[in-house]
């Protein structure tokens, strides 16, 4: 369940068809009529879903070279999609940032490009910006805000996020201290497929009561019927 969000074919037609609207709308072309009009629109939304591909195709040939080691193509190929909104670039925009690949290691950028693409969905990107939160790297420390983000994109089921969140009620971390809560995030990462998150839950549980671990375990079970729909 664990979702690092990725553009679709339906995606790029509903984002295709928003800039045709506004394409429209600056050429001034909405007052021509009938079949023209129609065509002229057609054209324009191939052109514009044949650039997204190009875009991906670039994104794709980033990835490779920073799994090659240059991350200076990747820097090249990552920028221009990033400052045009797309997610993934952001996100591995951040890494690069944060860890000084390839460029000055400079949290405040990649708190910036994280918190771009968190807004847009990116669990992964949710993630590390609560990572960043928590640890008062390129912003203030803030523990409810790194909840805030913890929480965006554990409900997405990335197990880590999940794990940690579970960490924060667990120790009272930006949140009041909840066994119960704690108890079903670190079930629900556990159920994902994280060791730790099993590990943690069983800790915890020895200082719940039994009612406690009776009605974490309904939170589960009701968090997995929902995310399973």
């Amino acid at each position: 369940m664990k979702g690092n969000r990725r553009g679709t074919v339906s995606d790029l037609a509903s984002l295709g068809e928003v800039a045709v609207e506004r394409l429209c709308d600056i050429l001034d072309i909405d007052h021509i009529e009938g079949n023209r009009m129609k065509i002229i629109r057609m054209i324009i939304l191939l052109m514009l879903l044949v650039a997204q591909g190009l875009a991906w195709g670039g994104f794709e040939e980033g990835l490779a070279a920073a799994k090659a080691g240059d991350y200076a193509t990747a820097l090249r190929e990552w920028k221009p999609l990033a400052e045009l909104g797309n997610s993934s670039a952001q996100y591995h925009l951040g890494i690069m940032y944060e860890n000084g690949q390839g460029i000055p290691q400079d949290y405040k950028e990649a708190v910036k490009w994280y918190r771009n693409a968190a807004e847009q969905g990116h669990a992964g990107a949710q993630y590390n910006l609560a990572l960043m939160c928590r640890n008062g790297q390129g912003v203030p420390q803030n523990d409810k805000e790194a909840v805030k983000w913890y929480r965006e994109a554990a409900e997405q089921g990335y197990y880590k996020a999940q794990n940690n969140l579970g960490l924060m009620y667990g120790t009272g971390l930006g949140v009041p201290q909840d066994y119960v809560q704690a108890y079903k995030w670190y079930n629900i990462a556990g159920e994902n497929g994280d060791e730790t998150g099993t590990k943690n839950r069983d800790i915890v549980a020895e200082e719940m009561t039994p009612a406690q671990i009776t009605e974490a375990q309904k939170l589960v079970k009701e968090w997995f019927e929902k995310h399973q729909q």
